[in-house]
């Protein structure tokens, strides 16, 4: 190791950071300063990378789970030769460059998760864990070696105190990820205080309890750090590692070091005496010709490595076709494009709630779709998404492709995301919809960050009766439907469960929340199955078409389009029935086809749903009428809330009535 060379990387990057948060008044220097020995060591000893390839399937994960130090990652994917140029780490945290606040996946070549909500980077992490262990155990042969990663994730007290990532660590823990790596940049400062003020708890005790290899080094020694990176790296002892490095916060400037004024940009008031103590020249922006030389003969090692793997590769290909082409389809997020018609149809006779029918349709496309893996929150028995045959993802059994989450919904989402983040399979996860909650900063980012990942939410309205409004969601489904970029579909009977998983897994730029029923609805065998599924995919369709002129319209999804046709039939010709399972997906559709289903002509409409109203009047107009719940449930059984709560078809004729004069 030249640890010459690697202490002047080091400051060097300090530099970088100095500079571009001083430039725009904005951003976080305690990490990048603090960690930069840690960020020399993994991106000039430890990392396997090719920047000429950053989505290379073998090469090392590195995840910043503490993203509110991005100058760290932007400083270091430009020295080691990353699409990051000198301009754009000068254009740090302005309008369109690739330099954002917090780092975002896809953004940035290098930057492999959207960071910034605390936490949620080690979830991440673990995810991405499971998805090289799940790689490994699917693809490798006794031949070839083609996944052998490891995963690397930069975290702060910040996120060690979130809850999010104490779920994720035991169930890293549990499963025994030892291809995972956590640095724990230990610097004993908080936002708003000294750490001691809101945690006492020895990290490294809490680690070992939890089944990780712990141990503890001077961040700012350079030896260390590589031997403690390059013994986790060579240990595969079925525990995942952390390595708590003590560090002192925003190092370099006297004034704020190792204090919590350290943690913004208050350090950049100091920046010319700083970059002075550290010897760096009045050049803002500096990086010498000898670190830029160390890092291309860094690059120039790793390609060796790269193009290694590349032949392995290609002799893998050959000598296993199948797996070849499932690993490619997987990479490229290919999907097929019957998958519909693979979905056998449901029966006249069929009756079941949503969440059974699912579970029929997760089994049938599971077979289409190998990528497919799912989980749950320790709710299978509910949730009937189980993969059957497929078996249970765990230490000893890495190929399973069911996923034991545990209680763990906040860990479930953020594992979920790491899958999705590495791209090689389609992850799920399920628990009741009044728990979606619990992972919605995950399900946020994922639509943020554009990644298909598909939430079961069963146990769906207050038609769960007994529980009690504690368990009866009534805001859920709208609080969903308000997050950008989340697909909500809400199908009312099995051909609309088909319809709405085969768009879930259709779509591939963004995530999909598929919201089931505990209790058994309606069959509308009556109307063709490949109407109702085909409807169901655009979001929205004409479930019953008026016999004579059209004079109401009666939207619903769910439980309630039984109610919505039940009234139709008794309300006269003139009544029409839309199910509209998924707005979103019905409001991309084409002008012709959304006027088709909901003419302008007829402003007479009808809108029930088992939830808050408020999202409804976007179709209902003015002049329209919105049957929903915005009160809390009732304890009682579900038939007797659902009428004490006005879900029902004679509130339906009602108010249709009342709409017709």
């Amino acid at each position: 190791m030249n640890q010459d060379i690697l202490t002047q990387a080091a400051t060097q990057a300090r530099g970088l950071a100095i500079d571009a948060v001083h430039a725009c008044s904005s951003g976080h220097l305690g990490l990048p300063l603090g960690c930069a020995e840690i960020g020399a060591v993994l991106f000039g000893e430890t990392l396997r990378y090719n920047p000429a390839a950053p989505k290379w399937l073998n090469r090392d994960r590195f995840i910043l789970s503490g993203g509110h130090g991005s100058m760290f990652i932007y400083s270091w994917l430009h020295l080691s030769g990353y699409a990051v140029s000198l301009d754009e780490v000068k254009s740090f945290r302005k309008l369109h460059s690739i330099t954002p606040g917090h780092p975002e996946f896809d953004e940035t070549p290098g930057v492999e998760a959207t960071t910034g909500p605390l936490g949620q980077g080690i979830g991440n992490a673990v995810g991405y864990a499971v998805s090289a262990k799940h790689a490994a155990a699917r693809y490798n042969t006794a031949d070839h070696t083609i996944f052998n990663q490891h995963i690397f994730a930069l975290a702060g007290d910040g996120c060690i105190q979130e809850g999010v990532a104490r779920e994720a660590i035991e169930f890293a823990g549990h499963n025994q990820l030892d291809n995972l790596i956590l640095i724990y940049d230990s610097n004993d400062v908080t936002l708003d205080a000294m750490a001691d003020v809101t945690q006492g708890t020895g990290a490294q005790d809490y680690f070992l309890s939890q089944g990780w290899d712990a141990v503890t080094i001077d961040g700012h020694d350079l030896a260390a750090v590589k031997d403690a990176l390059e013994a986790a790296k060579a240990n595969d002892n079925g525990k995942p590692k952390v390595i708590i490095a003590k560090t002192e916060i925003a190092r370099g400037i006297p004034e704020v070091a190792g204090t919590q004024k350290g943690h913004g940009e208050g350090g950049a008031n100091f920046a010319e005496s700083a970059r002075a103590n550290m010897g760096l020249p009045a050049e803002t922006f500096y990086v010498s010709d000898e670190v830029r030389s160390f890092f291309s003969d860094v690059v120039a090692e790793n390609t060796k490595e790269f193009n290694a793997w590349e032949e392995t590769h290609k002799a893998w290909a050959a000598a296993n076709p199948a797996l070849a082409e499932e690993l490619s389809q997987g990479v490229a997020k290919a999907v097929p494009s019957d998958l519909l018609e693979q979905i056998p149809e449901f029966g006249a006779d069929y009756a079941d709630a949503t969440r059974g029918t699912g579970g029929a349709v997760i089994n049938s496309i599971s077979k289409a779709l190998p990528q497919l893996i799912t989980g749950s929150a320790d709710l299978y028995g509910s949730t009937k998404n189980y993969i059957k045959d497929a078996g249970d993802f765990s230490a000893s059994t890495p190929c399973g492709r069911n996923l034991w989450f545990g209680i763990r919904e906040h860990a479930m989402g953020a594992i979920c995301n790491g899958i999705a983040y590495d791209g090689l399979f389609r992850p799920s996860g399920a628990t009741f919809l009044v728990f979606a909650d619990y992972l919605r900063p995950s399900i946020r980012l994922a639509a943020l960050a554009k990644l298909p990942v598909t939430y079961i939410f069963t146990h769906d309205s207050v038609g769960v009766g007994e529980d009690g409004p504690t368990h009866q969601p009534v805001e859920t489904v709208s609080g969903l439907r308000v997050i950008p970029g989340l697909d909500v579909a809400r199908p009312g009977d099995p051909e609309e469960v088909a319809g709405s998983y085969a768009a879930a897994m259709h779509r591939t730029d963004g995530p999909t929340a598929l919201i089931f029923s505990r209790q058994k609805v309606a069959n509308f065998s009556e109307v063709d199955a490949s109407v109702r599924r085909e409807g169901a995919y655009k979001g929205g369709y004409i479930l019953k078409k008026e016999t004579g002129d059209l004079k109401l319209i009666i939207m619903a999804t769910g439980s309630e389009v039984g109610h919505a046709y039940e009234a139709a039939a008794k309300l006269g010709e003139g009544v029409r029935v839309v199910s509209m399972p998924c707005m979103e997906r019905f409001d991309r559709q084409c002008e012709d086809y959304k006027k088709e289903v909901l003419p302008p002509c007829c402003t007479k409409r009808i809108a029930i749903e088992a939830g808050v109203s408020a999202l409804w009047h976007k179709y209902t107009g003015l002049e329209g009428k919105v049957l929903g719940i915005d009160r809390f449930g009732i304890s009682a059984p579900g038939d007797t809330v659902m009428k004490e709560l006005g879900m029902t078809p004679c509130d339906v004729v009602a108010a249709g009535e009342e709409l017709l004069g």
